[in-house]
């Protein structure tokens, strides 16, 4: 096992169509694949000023989001910094902060990790419905193998997972609207 510290970060918000991409990847490697006990996989959420105490204990950030305005064709999976990303990233509300501030205030507190993102162009995220739409839906394949990609560049090897994660469980029970089964599969 590597001693770099790695999290690869899911953002957004399921109920939202095409917004919960990011995290709808996180449950596809949650539930598909095992990591070294050194890469952490997180679903963040909407993000903001919550996720900075996720830094103290992470040396490379990898964050996968929704991005828009990129003039690409719906479900288009491009790899990027955060500050090229900051132009497209889909905000969560008027409260929002882009990944680039949540970074900046990590300069700030000495805990910024080194990060990267991987960005898939939405087509709707207009009103609220569980679901991504067929481009974006199509695309998570080259989501994950985009992610896959980057680790592997780090020295991260991913093996076949027999049966999901509690946590992976957990995330197809909130897009789903099925409850989870127990523990006992783990």
């Amino acid at each position: 096992m590597g001693s770099e510290r790695i999290t690869v970060m899911g953002i957004g918000n399921p109920l939202v169509k095409d917004e919960g991409v990011g995290v709808r990847v996180i449950e596809l490697l949650m539930s598909t694949l095992e990591f070294p006990g050194n890469v952490t996989l997180t679903d963040a959420g909407t993000m903001g000023m919550g996720i900075l105490n996720l830094f103290k204990e992470c040396d490379y950030l990898l964050v996968v989001d929704a991005i828009d305005g990129t003039g690409e064709p719906a479900g288009t999976v491009v790899r990027l910094s955060p500050e090229d990303l900051a132009p497209n990233q889909v905000l969560h509300s008027l409260h929002d902060m882009r990944l680039i501030d949540v970074l900046e205030a990590a300069t700030l507190m000495g805990t910024r990790p080194e990060a990267e993102c991987i960005g898939i162009q939405v087509l709707d995220m207009n009103g609220v419905s569980i679901g991504l739409t067929e481009p974006v839906e199509a695309a998570l394949p080259d989501a994950v193998a985009a992610v896959l990609q980057v680790l592997s560049e780090r020295g991260i090897t991913a093996t076949a997972r027999e049966g999901s994660s509690v946590d992976a469980r957990v995330l197809e029970a909130i897009r789903t609207g099925i409850a989870a089964p127990g523990r006992e599969q783990d």
